[in-house]
């Protein structure tokens, strides 16, 4: 299976129109690709509070469509990253898109985990409430956005409802790069699926990203890390080592604990 995971920087003298512009001449190039990954809030940055409220959109609105055109021209599975919602009671959310090869949307992910604590997006938006897979022909996927990667027991809940490849799009900041290494390949290892975690290069409201996107296997091998700058990461990976690693290594069948309880008799 082959993946492109485009890191793509947010200048804040760059308009959104034109980046979204800009996103969907990259995905054009990853015709060929079996799926494509874009990072979160791409069109407007993850750091730029002041300007979520000004650049909502309805689900159904500038960057859904643009990113749906996107991946009918091309041909291929998008993750097309998160954007900034507005609900129809106005209420915010933090809004992944996966779209087909047909440009049909197949899921929206509202990021459950708000980052912030008591500052920005965390009192903005609104906090989504389901997780979210997607079954492709090849793999089943399942989202989670950013600060997600910080909670685990999310994760077990994606590999529960069957995820195979853990796609994590973010805004990560550069001064905490390290964590988002090794969360990447926690998640990898003590879920044991795929990882493809992509953040953003550039610099949103003077913070400084990561770049540095990663895909990791299901045994925490890294297959391929990105630079800071701007760049698409293309990986090939197989998806079946997934079975074959559980398998092998049967760890998520000694489970013991956050399992339903066992149904008793009256």
């Amino acid at each position: 299976m082959r993946a492109s995971l485009i890191q793509i920087a947010v200048d804040p003298d760059e308009s959104v129109n034109s980046r979204r512009r800009r996103a969907a001449s990259l995905i054009a190039d990853q015709r060929g690709a079996d799926l494509v990954v874009l990072p979160e809030l791409w069109p407007v940055g993850a750091f730029a509070y002041t300007s979520f409220a000004d650049e909502a959109e309805p689900l159904q609105g500038p960057t859904h469509d643009i990113m749906a055109k996107a991946a009918a021209d091309a041909g291929v599975w998008l993750h097309a990253g998160s954007f900034v919602e507005r609900a129809a009671d106005g209420t915010l959310y933090n809004t992944a898109l996966v779209f087909t090869p047909e440009g049909e949307r197949a899921a929206a992910y509202r990021k459950v985990h708000r980052f912030g604590f008591d500052t920005g997006e965390a009192v903005m938006m609104g906090a989504g409430e389901d997780l979210v897979t997607v079954a492709l022909p090849q793999t089943t996927l399942g989202l989670a956005t950013c600060y997600d990667l910080r909670f685990p027991e999310m994760f077990r809940g994606l590999v529960d409802a069957g995820a195979e490849t853990l796609i994590v799009a973010a805004g990560w900041p550069e001064r905490r790069r390290a964590h988002w290494t090794l969360l990447a390949r926690a998640r990898a290892v003590e879920n044991q699926s795929y990882v493809l975690a992509v953040g953003t290069a550039g610099t949103h409201a003077g913070i400084q990203q990561a770049g540095h996107s990663i895909v990791v296997d299901p045994w925490g091998e890294v297959l391929a890390e990105a630079g800071a700058d701007e760049e698409v990461l293309g990986v090939e990976f197989d998806p079946a080592k997934v079975a074959a690693t559980r398998e092998q290594f049967p760890a998520l069948k000694d489970r013991r604990l956050g399992l339903a309880p066992p149904e008793t008799g009256e």
